[in-house]
């Protein structure tokens, strides 16, 4: 189930090193959507579609304008643009601010916030940063690597064989994101990174031997934070009784959230080197991305064959 961080001010402060100017009260207060607002229209006078639950953002054209405003405007503007909703204003450039933005916000507890960056870039900076801080995560039991710049998701019963064929392919030279539970979030545009959680980070576990440091055995270059998941490799014990695909023309998708994710069934039995088939199943989806796929062409070639043949009976 898919669920949201919490992300509140105190943690673009910290992140992006803002300086606080007043209402440091409000710290705690929840950022609640990734879009940014710049309330030109709303110090100009216009209120009817204030999206007050955005972080406020000022640069010098609001400024200068706020500015040229009489006093009884200038309360008047301040006091709608501080609602309770408002988790806090950011204000770039390293412009001065106004006097009754910072009584007011001290007041309500409202954190303002400054920065030198210009007001584009500080903008550009916040939105990707709450994009990432907002989007909808999950916890899949699995095991995720990159395999020749592929995530590869693996998933199946437990005890299956999953990170034994992790550490296999991280012997081989790829590179281990994470190990048993694998977070992942969905970004705007649909696209799945997985990471692992802050507590097992770079560890791998093999029943027998016990709980490894991947990166601290094979080095850093043994390891990603984090990476986009494109392909579900779902481990199976073999079953005599199934119909396995053996040209690879069905195409399988698994679900994750609003996501669904190319997805391919490997039988399990003593004997198959799994990291291998791991790593050409990897390629293979590779070449499918690039625009050849070999199952196709052999099918193609196979009904041209047929066709021949039987003109020339």
């Amino acid at each position: 189930m898919a669920r949201l961080k919490k992300t509140h001010v105190r943690d673009i402060v910290n992140h992006f090193q803002l300086k606080v100017v007043s209402g440091e009260k409000g710290l705690r207060r929840e950022i609640t959507v990734s879009d940014i607002s710049r309330p030109g229209l709303e110090i100009a006078g216009y209120f009817e579609f204030y999206a007050s639950e955005r972080v406020q953002l000022l640069g010098k054209t609001e400024l200068s304008f706020y500015e040229a405003l009489g006093e009884a405007d200038r309360k008047e503007r301040i006091d709608k643009l501080l609602l309770d909703s408002t988790p806090c204003v950011c204000v770039a450039h390293g412009c001065e601010i106004p006097e009754q933005l910072i009584r007011l916000s001290e007041e309500r507890s409202i954190p303002v916030l400054t920065s030198p960056l210009p007001t584009t870039k500080l903008s550009s900076k916040l939105t990707t940063y709450l994009e990432g801080r907002l989007a909808p995560t999950t916890t899949m039991h699995g095991v995720l690597v990159d395999v020749y710049g592929v995530g590869v998701l693996l998933v199946g019963q437990s005890s299956i064989g999953k990170s034994e064929t992790a550490l296999e392919l991280v012997k081989r030279g790829h590179r281990l994101v994470a190990d048993d539970a694998v977070e992942i979030r969905q970004t705007q545009e649909n696209q799945l990174i997985g990471s692992a959680p802050e507590l097992i980070q770079h560890l791998l576990e093999i029943r027998g031997v016990g709980i490894i440091n991947v990166m601290t055995l094979f080095g850093a270059g043994a390891i990603r934070n984090y990476k986009r998941i494109s392909l579900v490799i779902q481990l199976e014990i073999w079953d005599p009784s199934k119909m396995y695909d053996r040209l690879g023309l069905d195409e399988e998708k698994m679900k994750i959230m609003d996501t669904e994710v190319p997805q391919i069934t490997i039988p399990v039995r003593p004997g198959r080197n799994l990291a291998v088939i791991v790593e050409v199943a990897s390629m293979n989806f590779r070449l499918k991305r690039m625009g050849y796929n070999a199952a196709v062409v052999f099918s193609k070639k196979l009904t041209d064959t047929i066709e021949d043949a039987v003109e020339d009976i």
